[in-house]
C-alpha cells in the first residue's frame, strides 16, 4: 500500500497503481495536489534523474508548480513539455 493519499487519484483504481508502471502520473499528482509528507515519499521512491526526466515529460503544470520544480531540481524550463507548449501556443490579445 502506498503511502499516498487515494484522493488524489480520483480517476484511477488506487489498489492497481503501481510505483514502476505509474511514475509519471503519481509525479503530476503529488507535485501539483501532494502535501509535504507525500514530496518527501516521492523523493524517496525515485531517484532525482528519474524524477527530472518525469517532470519534463508532464504536459501541464500549473505556474506555482512549474515554478518550484524549475527551483528545487534546477531544472532548464526549455527542456519541460509544459513549459515549451505554453510557449507555443498563440496568445490572442487582452
Amino acid at each position: 500500500m502506498l503511502p499516498l493519499r487515494k484522493e488524489l487519484f480520483w480517476d484511477i483504481d488506487f489498489n492497481k497503481i503501481n510505483l514502476l508502471t505509474h511514475k509519471r502520473i503519481i509525479t503530476e499528482r503529488v507535485l501539483t495536489l501532494g502535501n509535504l509528507d507525500e514530496f518527501f515519499f516521492l523523493l524517496d521512491a525515485y531517484d532525482r534523474q528519474t524524477l527530472v526526466d518525469e517532470i519534463s515529460q508532464i504536459g501541464y503544470l500549473d505556474p506555482k508548480t512549474l515554478s518550484f520544480v524549475i527551483s528545487f531540481f534546477n531544472i532548464d524550463k526549455n527542456q519541460l513539455k509544459c513549459y515549451t507548449r505554453i510557449q507555443s501556443m498563440i496568445q490572442h490579445w487582452n
